[in-house]
């Protein structure tokens, strides 16, 4: 029997925490006050203009009630806005405030040195073969 460590789907999911617990550990430690989903959101957010919800929900693969939680918080703190579209009540666009756009600019070098970090050591060729790899799992899995 396999051992659960030695389970590709394992590995992927321990390696997404761990990833994820070092960069909130990066982003509490200079203070940004924002968790990394709520930075996948504003990211999200400065690639495109006039996202709903459901929008958001799709792009970040989380849930829609997990998504309006964050949006609260993010509009509290002055980073993004919600924008009524005409005739219609129940949905709103979702934009970048210019200080969340702000935001964005100055911490993208940090995000960028950590993406950097995660991928030290890696040739092109890995890279390009682990995306392919991880790729043909998403496609089997959908």
């Amino acid at each position: 029997m396999q051992k659960i460590e030695d389970v590709i789907l394992f590995q992927i999911d321990l390696t997404s925490k761990v990833s994820k617990q070092h960069s909130q550990k990066e982003f509490d430690k200079l203070g940004l006050g924002i968790t990394v989903e709520q930075w996948v959101i504003l990211k999200l957010l400065s690639e495109k203009k006039n996202l709903s919800q459901r929008d958001l929900a799709n792009k970040s693969y989380r849930d829609p009630a997990s998504i309006t939680r964050t949006i609260d918080l993010l509009e509290k703190k002055g980073l993004l806005e919600r924008q009524a579209i005409p005739n219609n009540r129940r949905r709103y666009h979702i934009n970048l405030t210019n200080e969340g756009g702000s935001f964005i600019e100055r911490n993208m070098d940090l995000i960028n040195k950590h993406r950097a970090l995660s991928i030290t050591g890696l040739t092109k060729a890995e890279m390009e073969t682990l995306s392919s790899v991880l790729e043909k799992i998403r496609s089997n899995m959908s």
